[in-house]
């Protein structure tokens, strides 16, 4: 029996997996941030040891039961990533292996071809692609900084000034002005904002921020509907822009998987129909796809890829069975 490590490494934690040759899970961990651009390549790598650890301990196996490690990292956009990424991979106790970006993960686990777009929308956001003939190209995930518009740490930060917004007469009322103060523990935005700005506050990094979003929206209110709205445009803007810079795809349908928290989990109609309708302007014939299975399982599949064994429908219902989005 051949065993696979499946290793899913993003801004918030880092999952891995071991699987057998049959789908079936043996063992699992989960540690801390794997995105070495946020944390260090030491933390990130002492994340990523952790998780593989507790998951072949998890499966009474040890590292040379091992036939392959598949590791799919938030942060592996460039090739000074790489040279950060590789050396430090290759000093764990495992010989065959291979890294990507977690972008081809969510790929993986969408289309069987391996041929198609995928959007992230987890902690952070990013876009890639894969075409017939095996070319790939990344839109994003380097941050706002450059030109990164969604995401849940982006979502936070937005609901938050939407809230100020709302408060000072900025914006449109909104349950936000009430909702997101009583989140950090407060009666009003005067009270937040002054214990904010006491505390020299001028940034935000609070992800389940975008939760409470997403819960103003349920409830009809109008500036969170729009909020989601921007974030489903930006995501749409994002799968053209991977798509022109490919050259377009041979199949007359364009496959568009959907992976991360914000829509695996959020699934907000109001977000998804403003991806869909931007992208279809543009492109009228696509398909949205969001995997019912967690992004670690794009990793084994491409282990097994490389392994060469197949991956039928049947492994497939088993990933997809194993609990959603994890990490």
């Amino acid at each position: 029996m051949r065993y696979i490590i499946g290793v899913d490494g993003g801004g918030t934690k880092t999952y891995a997996v071991v699987i057998d040759e049959q789908g079936n899970k043996r063992g699992s961990g989960i540690s801390g941030c794997g995105n070495h651009q946020i944390v260090g390549i030491e933390k990130a790598l002492g994340h990523i040891r952790q998780s593989v650890e507790l998951a072949v301990q998890g499966a009474g196996l040890t590292y040379a039961d091992i036939a392959f490690v598949q590791y799919g990292l938030a942060g592996a956009d460039r090739e000074h990533d790489f040279s950060i990424l590789r050396p430090a991979l290759a000093t764990l106790p495992f010989t065959n292996w291979d890294l990507v970006c977690d972008t081809m993960e969510g790929l993986r686990i969408g289309c069987p071809d391996n041929a198609g777009v995928v959007l992230v929308c987890g902690s952070g956001t990013n876009a890639a692609g894969r075409n017939e003939e095996g070319r790939t190209i990344q839109t994003g995930g380097l941050g706002t900084l450059y030109g990164d518009a969604a995401g849940s740490h982006y979502m936070a930060t937005r609901t938050f000034q939407a809230a100020v917004r709302s408060w000072e007469y900025r914006e449109i009322p909104s349950v936000l002005q009430h909702k997101v103060p009583r989140y950090f523990g407060f009666d009003t935005v005067e009270q937040m904002v002054n214990d904010f700005l006491d505390r020299d506050i001028y940034s935000l990094r609070e992800g389940n921020l975008a939760i409470v979003l997403h819960e103003a929206a349920d409830e009809g209110d109008a500036l969170a509907i729009r909020l989601l709205q921007e974030t489903g445009r930006e995501l749409g803007i994002a799968a053209c822009s991977v798509i022109r810079r490919l050259g377009g795809f041979r199949k007359e349908t364009i496959p568009i998987v959907l992976v991360g928290s914000v829509v695996q989990k959020g699934r907000n109609p109001h977000l998804l129909a403003a991806l869909e309708e931007t992208i279809r302007q543009e492109h009228g014939s696509i398909e949205l796809i969001i995997p019912e299975m967690a992004p670690v399982y794009g990793a084994v599949l491409l282990g097994m890829d490389h392994l060469g064994l197949a991956a039928g429908e049947a492994i497939h219902s088993k990933f997809a069975a194993y609990g959603g989005y994890e990490a």
